[in-house]
């Protein structure tokens, strides 16, 4: 009897418990299919920048991917296999493909309908114009870590490259870009006693400095060269900037700030940087500049107005206004957030679709919301065709509409500064999927 209660026993653990696996992975695989469902339907399945590539081939279903991922939902396991569940919520830090026991994950840009521009650079960052380097978001890498990784290294090369050209006659390097890589690379140009000059069309903390108040800006731990190890996780962005500046001022790294560059040319077997307040002569030229370059405008009557600005640091600062954001991104999303949020506010935000199509979850939930409660109004099929004084004139499908307004925020997007890149002689390649 004993014997026969013990094999019963047996027998249904035996059946039990992978019944019980296969239930459980069944409700994963369904719930990251559902995720990406979802994902496709509002327009977020295509990555912003660069992103994993799972070969089913190879991949055994470990999951490790999906754990080693610090942003949420971005990955899962459907029929057992990893997948980009959420691609527009992937931030291209690369930690997927780190985890993967059998190097299943490749990291690729663009994708096989959009297209990324990729400048041809060398394994010193180099580009195909001897002499001019790019690092950081520019060359495809934006993450935090690794645009500092890329700038310190960078520096490195350069300081190499100089060993039998440091004369004293000619500054040895001209960084333009103020970001964490432009930062990461003046700290080891320090370290390398470089002569070197750091520009930026802003001040230092790069495409960082257009975020909103408080927003949440994903970091890990990152080597500062002559400042040491700094260990975040998940910091604010006003957290990462108090960062940075406690680091130039114990550093003693000078920012030329509010200096955009307008050219650079080859003079003398150098290169010459002009920007809107001076020029350096220097024997290497580091683009650490970002993709976002400058702010696109909205090519209107009235745009020049001191009430229109392109991005937003302090909210707080605008109270009991009539505000107009334009722009449909996570950017424009956060800032229209922020600001309904400030007492009196009245706040309308003008996109020339239909719908959001490519906001993260976290954002269109609390736009929503925003909506619902009445503290927002979404002005969709919209465009803003002049701005008058107290007044913004907009076509609303066919039909123009006038709103009394007094401040005007422009979150559409930069451009690249092309025609300086192609000036300087800089090739770059257009990739669809391609590592």
């Amino acid at each position: 009897m004993i014997e026969t209660a013990i094999y019963l026993g047996t027998a249904l653990i035996v059946v039990l418990v992978p019944a019980l696996y296969w239930y459980r992975e069944r409700r994963k695989s369904t719930r990251a299919a559902t995720i990406l469902t979802k994902a496709k339907e509002r327009g977020l399945d295509e990555p912003v920048s660069l992103h994993p590539v799972i070969d089913p081939d190879i991949c055994i279903g470990s999951g490790a991917c999906v754990r080693a991922c610090p942003e949420q939902n971005v990955l899962g396991l459907i029929n057992n296999a990893g997948a980009l569940i959420n691609p527009g919520n992937c931030i291209g830090h690369g930690l997927c493909q780190a985890a993967c026991p059998v190097n299943a994950i490749t990291l690729v840009f663009g994708t096989e309908k959009r297209g990324v521009d990729v400048p041809h650079l060398k394994g010193t960052f180099e580009t195909n114009v001897p002499g001019v380097y790019i690092v950081g978001e520019l060359g495809g890498m934006g993450l935090i870590r690794n645009a500092v990784t890329q700038g310190r290294e960078a520096a490195e090369y350069i300081a190499r490259s100089l060993e039998d050209e440091r004369d004293g006659r000619v500054r040895d390097l001209v960084i333009v870009g103020a970001g964490p890589a432009g930062l990461a690379a003046a700290l080891q140009a320090k370290r390398e006693k470089l002569d070197f000059v750091v520009v930026d069309q802003e001040d230092f903390g790069g495409t960082i400095l257009t975020y909103p108040r408080r927003k949440l800006v994903m970091t890990q731990p990152m080597e500062l060269p002559g400042y040491g190890r700094v260990k975040l996780r998940e910091v604010h962005k006003e957290s990462l900037l108090e960062l940075f500046e406690d680091v130039v001022h114990k550093v003693d790294v000078k920012v030329n700030a509010g200096e955009k560059v307008n050219d650079i040319e080859r003079v003398n077997g150098h290169f010459r940087v002009t920007t809107t307040r001076d020029s350096y002569e220097a024997k290497r030229v580091l683009l650490a500049i970002g993709r976002r370059g400058s702010p696109r405008k909205l090519g209107v009557p009235g745009e020049k107005s001191s009430r229109v600005t392109y991005r937003m640091l302090d909210p707080e600062k605008y109270q009991g206004l009539n505000v107009l954001v334009v722009g449909g991104g996570d950017s424009a999303v956060e800032a229209a957030l922020a600001l309904a949020d400030q007492p009196g506010n009245s706040v309308q935000l003008s996109y020339r679709r239909d719908a959001l199509v490519r906001v993260k979850e976290g954002n269109r939930e609390r736009f929503e919301q925003a909506v619902a409660d009445g503290k927002l109004e979404p002005i969709f099929n919209s465009n803003v065709t002049r701005i008058d004084e107290g007044v913004v004139l907009l076509d609303v499908g066919g039909e123009e509409r006038a709103l009394d307004n007094d401040q005007v925020f422009v979150f559409i997007g930069g451009e690249l500064p092309t025609a300086l890149l192609e000036k300087v002689g800089i090739e770059f390649s257009r990739k669809f999927g391609e590592a």
